[in-house]
């Protein structure tokens, strides 16, 4: 009976122990719930989630606008160069000349828009733009390639866009060289009897975008560069129509502070951007096929840190401008420029003047376009991407700082 009565005891002893800490835990989350400072939080994030729901225009428009620009700028940006219009003069006019026009023609990369008889006629169709590459055959072509002698063709290409100019010229100069070398290997075989053994073989793979498609590189950068602008400009006119509606001066009346201003104005906004990053990630995964790799936790985790920096930003500039007009002005300018230029959204950050590349570390959207292109492409997670993750969360500490600090000086 006496072990009894001591198993009973020590068995009874842990769970007062662990009543004791429930119920004080109780009370402190009582009172820190009924504290001052949340209970004015609450009211200012009441109110402006009463304000964004009085105007259904507005909030549809905030959450079909993300879409809206996903899908213009997923379907008209692409770096694929496909279907190159090609203007043909074939000057040969022999079956093997008809061999290399029918490998252009039947290559995804052209299209054979024309078949020229002049320099005049290639000339016309460059100046219309009807055609970006001309291949020009010359006419012996036939008779040196069935003697086995060298000879040349000749490619034309509009230079006005450098960047597709020099790909499909790329793309013409593999065809021909691989209708070269089907042609030595003929040769060899027809002299020798045996084919002949390649001094060095390439074999290419390539890795995470094995179909090579840039809208699957696009959609993650344009994720980030949407999102930027949009929670800014939402942000952004907050503060500033206080002022013009002439509430400001009711609100500094009141014991409210900066933190608790801030923080509510910010709650409403967050979950309508986080809304929009749900569509964004759905329209990306099931309209333009672009699957996610990496963690989807670890993906709003980290756009829930990006959302917070870009919404405090907008509500920095908002208590700066004090005007709706300029808050919006300012917004996209600090926003949508920084972020689809220099965030290598679309030019390669390592290929800018050394100043500008200097410039970018300021760029939030850098940071967020490489940790979603790593998570969506190659399923990265936080021991790749930590230090892109620290900086974001270093940026949204100091625009929340800073919005705080802005709005305690304006209440002064």
């Amino acid at each position: 009976m006496k072990f009894h009565h001591e198993d009973t005891k020590n068995t009874k002893e842990p769970r007062r122990k662990a009543f004791l800490s429930f119920a004080f835990l109780r009370v402190l989350v009582s009172w820190w719930w009924n504290s001052p400072f949340l209970n004015r939080f609450r009211a200012i994030a009441r109110k402006e989630f009463i304000h964004v729901l009085r105007d259904p225009r507005a909030l549809g428009v905030s959450i079909a606008l993300p879409l809206v620009l996903l899908l213009i700028f997923g379907y008209a940006l692409t770096l694929d160069v496909d279907r190159v219009p090609l203007v043909v003069w074939d000057q040969s006019v022999t079956p093997q000349s008809r061999e290399l026009e029918a490998r252009f023609q039947h290559s995804r990369y052209f299209s054979l828009v024309r078949q020229a008889r002049g320099y005049g006629e290639v000339e016309e169709a460059l100046d219309r733009r009807e055609a970006m590459l001309a291949l020009v055959i010359p006419q012996d072509f036939g008779r040196r390639v069935g003697a086995d002698r060298n000879t040349q063709v000749q490619v034309l290409a509009d230079g006005s866009d450098a960047n597709s100019a020099t790909l499909a010229m790329g793309y013409a100069e593999a065809i021909v060289r691989t209708y070269s070398q089907e042609i030595l290997v003929a040769r060899v075989r027809r002299q020798t009897g045996r084919e002949p053994v390649p001094a060095l073989e390439l074999r290419p793979r390539a890795w995470f975008n094995t179909e090579m498609e840039s809208k699957r590189y696009i959609v993650p950068g344009l994720i980030a560069v949407i999102m930027m602008l949009i929670t800014a400009l939402l942000t952004s006119l907050t503060v500033a129509r206080e002022w013009e509606t002439g509430t400001m001066e009711q609100l500094i009346s009141t014991p409210i502070r900066g933190p608790e201003l801030i923080l509510g104005k910010l709650v409403p906004y967050f979950v309508v951007g986080m809304v929009d990053m749900l569509l964004s990630v759905l329209a990306g995964r099931f309209l333009f096929d672009v699957p996610l790799i990496g963690s989807l936790w670890l993906l709003f985790g980290v756009s829930a840190i990006y959302l917070v920096g870009a919404l405090a930003l907008g509500v920095l500039i908002s208590s700066l401008a004090k005007s709706q007009l300029l808050a919006s002005q300012l917004a996209f300018t600090m926003t949508f420029l920084p972020a689809f230029l220099l965030s290598g959204f679309m030019f390669e950050i390592s290929n800018m003047p050394r100043a500008l590349q200097l410039v970018t570390y300021l760029v939030p959207a850098r940071y967020f376009v490489a940790f979603l292109r790593g998570l969506y492409l190659k399923g990265a997670g936080l021991a790749i991407f930590w230090p892109e993750c620290l900086l974001l969360t270093l940026f949204a500490m100091a625009m929340l700082a800073l919005a705080v600090l802005t709005f305690k000086k304006r209440l002064a």
